[in-house]
């Protein structure tokens, strides 16, 4: 058998009590999210339950992408994100374990691929 364990985040972020000083849904620190390397990502509600999962080549702009972008399956949910937590991998294959291995383990709320799970 395989054991695979959730990786510890390398960041974490939170909304913003005031979120009228942020242009990005109330979030002002992604600034502390690494532009150039590769990892997974996950965002979490008020409630600590797990929203989605996704991985990157280059993490802040593909989280920043989640809300900015008008096709990206948490367009509707954007408001319930509290909290981003982030997990520098720098291995592609790895990534895509992780990813598939947290949506499934820990069944992120609007993952609608790599679902093995119903």
């Amino acid at each position: 058998m395989i054991s695979i364990t959730i990786p510890t985040p390398d960041v974490t972020i939170h909304k913003q009590e005031n979120p009228e000083l942020s242009h990005i849904y109330g979030f002002t620190d992604f600034h502390l999210i690494t532009r150039e390397k590769g990892g997974i990502f996950m965002f979490y509600n008020d409630k600590d339950e797990l929203l989605f999962v996704g991985k990157a080549r280059k993490l802040r702009p593909r989280i920043k992408k989640h809300f900015e972008d008008n096709v990206s399956v948490m367009k509707p949910h954007r408001d319930e994100v509290t909290r981003i937590e982030v997990c520098i991998v720098d291995d592609a294959v790895d990534r895509e374990i992780y990813e598939t291995y947290l949506v499934n383990k820990l069944r992120a709320k609007y993952n609608v691929e790599k679902v093995l799970y119903k």
